[in-house]
């Protein structure tokens, strides 16, 4: 499914062909200086703080994370390694479209990526070139908002997605950087949500606040807002339910309990996080595009990368919804969710 380009060796009349006319300036001359180290939750969270692991061991996190974005990067790059690339070819162009197309970057990305490419002055190593384009449409580095008292931050998302398991972690780091932590089961449909998360809360060191079984998710939102005003606490993590009997009775009880976040704290949500499976490719954009429009998301966790060669999809999540994608979680540990670096990203998707 080739995207249509300004240059094409087959267009109309009066349009430019490949290797012919390029277009010159800023793309031309981008040479992205890529860190030493990955993001720290320090600069996620924004509070300075130093993080417990060593600056080797952050380094260390890019061999992980190209682990784990092995299957994507393959579904990704196979097709541009049959043939060499040539920028004056029509057909390396469009297997490059196909390629992008097929690793779930979404037609509107791989256009803007084709054209800040072909606006490039130098295409020697395709790849490192992509990677740089592909940093670039992540756009500045995100954080956290914790800058309410308490920072309320809800947590949206389907079943299955690691919804839970990634509120525990993110409690943990949390906890890590010096916060203190409620965190709110308002996912009073399903049992095991409530147990799950409990069990994580007592292992982050946070307080745990549930309600009745099959109660009022926003009674329980609210009751944990009172509670971390009661006992001094500076943040607030609260679990929502991920599937009701309909799509719009789940829209319509996430926007009842973020009304409720609203009358209990000033500017609350000060967080929205939507939690998706990059395994689910091009569905997990359009969840993120659902959920944008019920209940004002601010950030994506993307999850379960390890087993997914769909990884490409953060890339239309970011460019496309303008959702930026704050963590990443590439396997079950503690360690494993992690601030999302788009420069190591694009490296370990495309440049390897």
């Amino acid at each position: 499914m080739p995207v249509p380009r300004r240059c094409q060796s087959r267009s109309a009349p009066g349009q430019c062909r490949l290797g012919q006319t390029r277009p010159t300036g800023a793309y031309a001359t981008i040479t992205l200086l890529f860190r030493a180290v990955a993001r720290s939750w320090g600069e996620l969270l924004g509070d300075g703080r130093p993080d417990v692991e060593s600056g080797e061991q952050r380094a260390g996190l890019f061999s992980r994370l190209r682990d784990s974005l092995g299957r994507s990067r393959r579904a990704l790059t196979q097709e541009l390694a049959a043939a060499t690339f040539d920028p004056g070819d029509t057909a390396s162009w469009e297997r490059l479209e196909e390629a992008l197309i097929a690793g779930d970057v979404g037609v509107p990305a791989t256009a803007e990526l084709v054209r800040r490419l072909e606006a490039r002055g130098d295409l020697a190593s395709l790849n490192e070139a992509l990677a740089e384009e592909v940093a670039e449409l992540f756009g500045d580095p995100p954080r956290i908002d914790l800058a309410g008292e308490p920072s309320v931050v809800l947590v949206v998302g389907v079943n299955g997605t690691g919804k839970t398991t990634t509120i525990g972690k993110l409690a943990y780091r949390l906890r890590e950087h010096g916060h203190s932590v409620v965190v709110a089961a308002a996912d009073t449909f399903r049992a095991a949500a409530e147990e799950q998360l409990g069990i994580w809360a007592e292992r982050a060191g946070a307080e745990f606040v549930e309600g009745e079984r099959g109660g009022d998710p926003a009674a329980v939102a609210y009751d944990a807002i009172d509670r971390a005003r009661r006992d001094g606490r500076d943040v607030v993590v609260v679990d929502t339910a991920g599937r009701l009997h309909t799509q719009t009775n789940l829209m319509e009880e996430l926007a009842k309990v973020r009304r409720v976040i609203t009358s209990r704290a000033e500017g609350a949500p000060h967080e929205t996080l939507l939690v998706v499976d990059a395994a689910t490719g091009q569905n997990a954009v359009q969840q993120a595009r659902l959920f944008k429009d019920a209940v004002g998301v601010t950030g994506v966790a993307l999850t379960k990368l390890d087993g997914s060669a769909k990884g490409g999809v953060a890339i239309p999540i970011a460019y496309e919804l303008g959702l930026p994608v704050k963590l990443i979680g590439v396997g079950e540990t503690l360690e494993d969710l992690r601030p999302f670096d788009a420069q190591d990203f694009a490296r370990a998707l495309v440049a390897g």
